[in-house]
Protein backbone atom coordinates (compact mmCIF):
# COMPACT_ATOMS: atom_id res chain seq x y z
CA UNK A 1 0.00 0.00 0.00
CA UNK A 2 0.95 3.25 -1.08
CA UNK A 3 2.65 6.14 1.48
CA UNK A 4 0.51 9.03 -0.46
CA UNK A 5 -2.24 6.99 0.38
CA UNK A 6 -1.86 6.64 4.09
CA UNK A 7 -1.25 9.88 4.49
CA UNK A 8 -4.18 10.89 2.59
CA UNK A 9 -6.20 8.83 4.90
CA UNK A 10 -4.69 10.38 7.99
CA UNK A 11 -5.41 13.74 6.86
CA UNK A 12 -8.89 13.01 5.80
CA UNK A 13 -9.54 11.82 9.24
CA UNK A 14 -8.06 14.54 11.11
CA UNK A 15 -9.25 17.39 8.97
CA UNK A 16 -13.12 15.71 8.51
CA UNK A 17 -13.20 15.79 12.95
CA UNK A 18 -12.49 19.27 12.66
CA UNK A 19 -14.60 20.47 10.61
CA UNK A 20 -17.56 18.32 11.84
CA UNK A 21 -16.67 19.82 15.29
CA UNK A 22 -16.71 23.22 14.01
CA UNK A 23 -20.04 22.86 11.78
CA UNK A 24 -22.26 21.43 14.43
CA UNK A 25 -20.70 23.72 16.84
CA UNK A 26 -23.37 27.11 16.94
CA UNK A 27 -26.50 24.44 17.50
CA UNK A 28 -24.37 21.56 19.98
CA UNK A 29 -27.17 20.52 22.28
CA UNK A 30 -29.83 21.40 20.42
CA UNK A 31 -32.21 19.30 21.21
CA UNK A 32 -35.58 20.22 18.91
CA UNK A 33 -34.06 20.06 15.08
CA UNK A 34 -36.74 22.74 14.66
CA UNK A 35 -35.06 25.27 16.92
CA UNK A 36 -32.28 24.74 14.57
CA UNK A 37 -34.10 25.72 11.30
CA UNK A 38 -35.46 28.46 13.44
CA UNK A 39 -31.52 30.00 14.24
CA UNK A 40 -30.54 29.04 11.39
CA UNK A 41 -32.94 28.58 8.02
CA UNK A 42 -32.51 26.50 5.82
CA UNK A 43 -30.57 24.60 8.66
CA UNK A 44 -26.82 24.22 9.18
CA UNK A 45 -24.89 23.81 5.57
CA UNK A 46 -21.55 26.09 6.61
CA UNK A 47 -19.78 27.31 9.58
CA UNK A 48 -21.49 29.84 11.60
CA UNK A 49 -20.99 31.70 14.91
CA UNK A 50 -22.21 30.88 18.25
CA UNK A 51 -26.06 32.59 18.84
CA UNK A 52 -26.77 34.19 21.75
CA UNK A 53 -29.70 32.39 22.70
CA UNK A 54 -29.87 28.50 23.08
CA UNK A 55 -33.55 27.21 23.72
CA UNK A 56 -32.03 23.70 24.67
CA UNK A 57 -29.03 24.96 27.05
CA UNK A 58 -29.12 23.93 30.68
CA UNK A 59 -25.68 25.23 31.52
CA UNK A 60 -26.86 26.95 34.42
CA UNK A 61 -28.27 23.80 36.22
CA UNK A 62 -24.65 22.07 35.61
CA UNK A 63 -22.16 21.93 38.79
CA UNK A 64 -19.37 24.72 38.62
CA UNK A 65 -17.43 22.27 41.47
CA UNK A 66 -18.00 18.77 40.19
CA UNK A 67 -18.99 16.76 37.01
CA UNK A 68 -22.72 16.26 36.85
CA UNK A 69 -25.28 18.81 37.71
CA UNK A 70 -25.23 20.43 40.90
CA UNK A 71 -25.14 23.92 42.62
CA UNK A 72 -23.22 26.67 41.27
CA UNK A 73 -22.32 28.51 44.27
CA UNK A 74 -18.64 29.49 46.05
CA UNK A 75 -16.73 26.62 47.80
CA UNK A 76 -14.59 27.35 50.71
CA UNK A 77 -11.89 26.77 48.30
CA UNK A 78 -11.24 27.26 44.49
CA UNK A 79 -14.25 26.93 42.31
CA UNK A 80 -13.05 24.40 39.67
CA UNK A 81 -15.24 26.61 36.68
CA UNK A 82 -13.18 30.17 36.81
CA UNK A 83 -10.21 29.63 39.50
CA UNK A 84 -9.09 25.77 38.08
CA UNK A 85 -10.49 25.47 34.51
CA UNK A 86 -12.13 27.73 32.58
CA UNK A 87 -10.72 30.86 34.12
CA UNK A 88 -12.43 34.01 33.43
CA UNK A 89 -16.02 32.42 32.09
CA UNK A 90 -17.54 31.40 35.43
CA UNK A 91 -19.90 34.31 35.14
CA UNK A 92 -21.66 32.94 32.28
CA UNK A 93 -22.51 30.10 33.86
CA UNK A 94 -25.48 30.94 36.09
CA UNK A 95 -27.51 32.47 33.30
CA UNK A 96 -30.19 30.83 31.67
CA UNK A 97 -30.43 29.71 27.85
CA UNK A 98 -26.94 30.79 27.91
CA UNK A 99 -24.64 29.11 24.85
CA UNK A 100 -22.44 26.39 25.72
CA UNK A 101 -19.95 28.28 23.21
CA UNK A 102 -20.34 31.41 23.34
CA UNK A 103 -18.88 33.94 22.03
CA UNK A 104 -17.31 31.65 19.69
CA UNK A 105 -16.87 32.36 15.77
CA UNK A 106 -17.55 30.65 12.72
CA UNK A 107 -15.09 28.21 12.42
CA UNK A 108 -13.63 28.14 15.97
CA UNK A 109 -13.56 24.69 17.30
CA UNK A 110 -14.58 23.47 20.89
CA UNK A 111 -13.25 22.56 24.04
CA UNK A 112 -12.47 18.55 23.16
CA UNK A 113 -11.19 19.50 19.62
CA UNK A 114 -8.78 21.48 21.20
CA UNK A 115 -7.89 18.75 23.69
CA UNK A 116 -7.37 16.50 20.36
CA UNK A 117 -4.93 19.08 19.21
CA UNK A 118 -3.02 18.85 22.74
CA UNK A 119 -2.57 15.22 22.23
CA UNK A 120 -1.06 15.72 18.08
CA UNK A 121 0.98 18.17 19.75
CA UNK A 122 2.28 15.59 22.61
CA UNK A 123 2.82 13.12 19.43
CA UNK A 124 4.71 15.20 17.56
CA UNK A 125 7.05 16.59 20.30
CA UNK A 126 8.13 12.32 21.42
CA UNK A 127 8.98 11.47 17.87
CA UNK A 128 5.47 10.32 17.07
CA UNK A 129 4.70 8.07 19.88
CA UNK A 130 1.93 8.54 22.68
CA UNK A 131 3.09 8.54 26.31
CA UNK A 132 0.33 8.81 28.94
CA UNK A 133 2.43 10.91 31.40
CA UNK A 134 2.86 13.41 28.59
CA UNK A 135 -1.07 13.11 27.93
CA UNK A 136 -1.02 13.68 31.79
CA UNK A 137 1.01 16.04 32.06
CA UNK A 138 -0.01 18.28 28.83
CA UNK A 139 -3.77 17.85 30.04
CA UNK A 140 -3.55 19.65 32.97
CA UNK A 141 -0.97 22.64 32.01
CA UNK A 142 -3.20 22.92 28.97
CA UNK A 143 -6.91 22.69 31.16
CA UNK A 144 -5.17 25.22 34.14
CA UNK A 145 -3.21 27.65 32.39
CA UNK A 146 -3.54 31.50 33.00
CA UNK A 147 -4.22 32.38 29.89
CA UNK A 148 -7.43 30.58 28.30
CA UNK A 149 -5.32 28.11 25.54
CA UNK A 150 -9.20 27.72 23.53
CA UNK A 151 -12.17 29.91 23.02
CA UNK A 152 -14.58 27.92 24.40
CA UNK A 153 -16.88 28.57 27.70
CA UNK A 154 -18.15 25.28 28.69
CA UNK A 155 -16.17 22.16 29.85
CA UNK A 156 -18.00 18.69 29.94
CA UNK A 157 -18.32 16.88 32.90
CA UNK A 158 -15.14 14.98 32.74
CA UNK A 159 -13.26 17.72 33.09
CA UNK A 160 -15.03 19.15 35.89
CA UNK A 161 -14.31 16.43 37.73
CA UNK A 162 -11.10 15.11 37.01
CA UNK A 163 -10.37 18.45 38.28
CA UNK A 164 -12.12 18.41 41.26
CA UNK A 165 -10.34 15.55 42.39
CA UNK A 166 -6.83 17.31 41.23
CA UNK A 167 -7.78 20.02 43.44
CA UNK A 168 -8.39 16.99 46.02
CA UNK A 169 -4.75 16.27 45.88
CA UNK A 170 -5.14 12.64 44.03
CA UNK A 171 -2.39 12.05 41.68
CA UNK A 172 -3.19 12.84 37.98
CA UNK A 173 -3.74 9.18 36.86
CA UNK A 174 -6.44 8.57 39.65
CA UNK A 175 -8.44 12.12 38.94
CA UNK A 176 -10.91 10.88 36.41
CA UNK A 177 -14.79 11.26 37.80
CA UNK A 178 -17.82 8.83 37.40
CA UNK A 179 -20.82 10.96 36.61
CA UNK A 180 -24.34 9.78 34.93
CA UNK A 181 -22.40 10.82 31.80
CA UNK A 182 -19.01 9.49 31.94
CA UNK A 183 -19.90 7.08 29.41
CA UNK A 184 -20.10 9.46 26.68
CA UNK A 185 -19.14 10.02 23.33
CA UNK A 186 -17.24 12.86 23.85
CA UNK A 187 -14.69 10.34 25.34
CA UNK A 188 -13.86 9.13 22.03
CA UNK A 189 -12.56 12.32 20.27
CA UNK A 190 -8.92 12.43 21.58
CA UNK A 191 -8.76 8.42 20.40
CA UNK A 192 -8.23 8.68 16.61
CA UNK A 193 -4.81 10.50 16.86
CA UNK A 194 -2.86 7.96 19.21
CA UNK A 195 -4.80 4.77 17.72
CA UNK A 196 -2.95 6.21 14.07
CA UNK A 197 0.15 7.11 15.49
CA UNK A 198 1.07 3.91 17.16
CA UNK A 199 -0.43 1.97 14.13
CA UNK A 200 2.05 3.46 12.13
CA UNK A 201 4.95 2.79 14.50
CA UNK A 202 3.55 -0.86 15.03
CA UNK A 203 0.36 -2.68 13.57
CA UNK A 204 -0.42 -4.56 16.65
CA UNK A 205 -3.66 -4.06 17.10
CA UNK A 206 -4.19 -5.30 20.48
CA UNK A 207 -1.45 -3.68 21.84
CA UNK A 208 -3.26 0.22 20.51
CA UNK A 209 -6.26 -1.08 21.77
CA UNK A 210 -5.01 -1.34 25.20
CA UNK A 211 -3.25 1.98 24.87
CA UNK A 212 -6.15 3.58 23.60
CA UNK A 213 -8.10 2.17 26.65
CA UNK A 214 -5.68 3.57 29.45
CA UNK A 215 -6.10 6.74 27.52
CA UNK A 216 -10.00 7.33 28.09
CA UNK A 217 -10.01 5.43 31.59
CA UNK A 218 -7.98 8.55 32.64
CA UNK A 219 -10.52 10.81 32.17
CA UNK A 220 -13.86 8.21 31.48
CA UNK A 221 -13.67 5.47 34.04
CA UNK A 222 -16.24 3.74 32.64
CA UNK A 223 -15.43 -0.12 31.38
CA UNK A 224 -18.48 -0.64 28.94
CA UNK A 225 -17.28 2.91 27.03
CA UNK A 226 -13.57 0.77 27.18
CA UNK A 227 -15.31 -1.65 24.96
CA UNK A 228 -16.50 0.63 22.16
CA UNK A 229 -12.85 2.37 22.23
CA UNK A 230 -11.72 -1.03 21.10
CA UNK A 231 -14.33 -1.83 18.53
CA UNK A 232 -13.21 2.11 17.55
CA UNK A 233 -9.87 1.38 17.19
CA UNK A 234 -10.26 -1.38 15.51
CA UNK A 235 -12.42 -0.01 12.61
CA UNK A 236 -9.56 2.99 12.64
CA UNK A 237 -6.97 -0.09 11.86
CA UNK A 238 -9.44 -1.93 9.15
CA UNK A 239 -10.35 1.57 7.29
CA UNK A 240 -6.14 2.84 7.63
CA UNK A 241 -4.60 -0.09 6.19
CA UNK A 242 -7.94 -1.77 4.24
CA UNK A 243 -6.49 -2.55 0.76
CA UNK A 244 -9.93 -2.34 -1.06
CA UNK A 245 -12.18 0.54 -1.63
CA UNK A 246 -15.05 -1.43 0.28
CA UNK A 247 -15.10 1.15 3.60
CA UNK A 248 -18.74 0.76 3.91
CA UNK A 249 -18.39 -2.98 4.20
CA UNK A 250 -16.00 -2.13 7.10
CA UNK A 251 -18.14 0.25 8.96
CA UNK A 252 -21.41 -2.34 8.21
CA UNK A 253 -19.35 -5.10 10.26
CA UNK A 254 -18.48 -2.85 12.98
CA UNK A 255 -22.32 -1.51 13.38
CA UNK A 256 -23.25 -5.56 13.45
CA UNK A 257 -20.42 -6.78 15.94
CA UNK A 258 -20.25 -3.96 17.84
CA UNK A 259 -23.62 -2.09 18.13
CA UNK A 260 -25.64 -4.79 17.10
CA UNK A 261 -27.76 -3.42 14.16
CA UNK A 262 -27.80 -3.43 10.64
CA UNK A 263 -27.09 -0.25 9.44
CA UNK A 264 -28.03 -0.53 5.42
CA UNK A 265 -31.77 -1.81 7.02
CA UNK A 266 -31.88 0.83 9.00
CA UNK A 267 -31.14 3.44 6.03
CA UNK A 268 -34.26 1.44 3.86
CA UNK A 269 -36.07 1.55 6.56
CA UNK A 270 -36.22 5.15 7.60
CA UNK A 271 -35.11 7.80 5.18
CA UNK A 272 -35.40 10.84 7.78
CA UNK A 273 -32.08 10.65 9.81
CA UNK A 274 -34.24 11.84 12.41
CA UNK A 275 -36.16 8.60 12.85
CA UNK A 276 -32.91 7.15 13.67
CA UNK A 277 -30.91 9.62 15.69
CA UNK A 278 -33.85 11.43 17.50
CA UNK A 279 -35.93 8.33 17.54
CA UNK A 280 -34.46 5.21 17.55
CA UNK A 281 -31.14 6.35 19.05
CA UNK A 282 -31.07 9.55 21.81
CA UNK A 283 -29.36 12.45 20.00
CA UNK A 284 -27.24 12.85 23.46
CA UNK A 285 -24.07 12.03 23.89
CA UNK A 286 -24.92 8.35 26.16
CA UNK A 287 -22.68 6.20 24.37
CA UNK A 288 -24.88 3.38 24.16
CA UNK A 289 -27.10 5.43 21.72
CA UNK A 290 -24.08 7.76 19.96
CA UNK A 291 -21.96 4.79 19.07
CA UNK A 292 -24.63 3.43 16.57
CA UNK A 293 -25.88 6.49 15.64
CA UNK A 294 -22.25 7.11 14.45
CA UNK A 295 -21.83 3.73 12.52
CA UNK A 296 -25.71 5.27 10.69
CA UNK A 297 -24.20 7.97 9.81
CA UNK A 298 -20.69 6.90 8.29
CA UNK A 299 -22.40 3.86 6.79
CA UNK A 300 -25.24 6.08 5.44
CA UNK A 301 -23.01 9.21 3.62
CA UNK A 302 -20.09 6.91 2.84
CA UNK A 303 -19.46 8.24 -0.28
CA UNK A 304 -20.78 11.74 0.42
CA UNK A 305 -18.91 13.29 3.59
CA UNK A 306 -19.93 17.04 3.05
CA UNK A 307 -23.64 16.29 3.19
CA UNK A 308 -22.30 13.27 6.05
CA UNK A 309 -21.10 16.12 8.56
CA UNK A 310 -24.00 18.62 7.73
CA UNK A 311 -26.84 16.05 8.18
CA UNK A 312 -25.07 14.79 11.63
CA UNK A 313 -25.20 18.80 12.64
CA UNK A 314 -28.61 19.39 11.62
CA UNK A 315 -29.22 16.41 13.95
CA UNK A 316 -28.58 18.48 16.93
CA UNK A 317 -27.67 16.84 20.49
CA UNK A 318 -24.05 15.85 21.32
CA UNK A 319 -23.47 16.67 17.39
CA UNK A 320 -19.96 18.01 18.14
CA UNK A 321 -18.61 15.21 19.50
CA UNK A 322 -20.77 12.32 17.66
CA UNK A 323 -19.32 14.34 14.45
CA UNK A 324 -15.99 14.54 15.68
CA UNK A 325 -15.69 10.87 15.77
CA UNK A 326 -18.09 10.69 12.09
CA UNK A 327 -15.63 12.67 10.67
CA UNK A 328 -12.70 10.32 11.40
CA UNK A 329 -14.72 7.52 10.03
CA UNK A 330 -15.29 9.38 7.13
CA UNK A 331 -11.96 10.66 6.22
CA UNK A 332 -10.73 7.08 7.01
CA UNK A 333 -12.96 5.73 4.20
CA UNK A 334 -12.60 8.39 1.78
CA UNK A 335 -9.55 9.98 2.16
CA UNK A 336 -11.49 13.28 0.90
CA UNK A 337 -10.62 15.94 3.53
CA UNK A 338 -12.66 18.24 1.97
CA UNK A 339 -9.21 20.81 1.88
CA UNK A 340 -11.72 23.77 0.73
CA UNK A 341 -13.36 23.65 3.58
CA UNK A 342 -10.76 22.45 6.30
CA UNK A 343 -9.33 25.64 4.95
CA UNK A 344 -12.17 27.68 6.90
CA UNK A 345 -11.64 26.82 10.09
CA UNK A 346 -9.73 29.31 12.48
CA UNK A 347 -7.26 27.20 13.16
CA UNK A 348 -6.90 25.00 10.21
CA UNK A 349 -3.20 25.67 9.37
CA UNK A 350 -1.97 25.53 12.80
CA UNK A 351 -3.71 22.11 12.90
CA UNK A 352 -2.61 21.06 9.36
CA UNK A 353 0.84 21.05 11.13
CA UNK A 354 -0.13 19.12 14.25
CA UNK A 355 -1.65 16.24 12.60
CA UNK A 356 1.30 14.86 10.02
CA UNK A 357 2.84 12.81 12.42
CA UNK A 358 6.36 13.75 10.48
CA UNK A 359 8.35 11.20 12.63
CA UNK A 360 5.93 8.49 10.82
CA UNK A 361 6.51 9.54 7.78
Amino acid sequence: MSHQLISARVSAAIQLSFIADSLAMPVHWFYNPQDIYAAFPGGITRFEAAPAFHPSSIMNLHSTNAGGRGAQHASNGPQVVGDIILKGKRQYWGVANQHYHRGMAAGENTLNLHCMRMVMRGIQHNQGRYDPAIFLRDYIAFMTAETPQHPDTYAESYHRGFFANFAKGRPAEKCGAVTHDTASVGGLVTVAPIAIAELLHDRSLSRVQDLCRTHILFTHPDEHLGKICDAYVALIDALLFRTTEDGRGLIAATAKQAAGIDVQKLAQQYHDDNRVVGGKFSRACYIEDSWPGVLYLAWKYCADPKQGLIANANLGGDNCHRGAVLGVILGLATANGLDNVFAQLTDAAAIRGECLFESNK
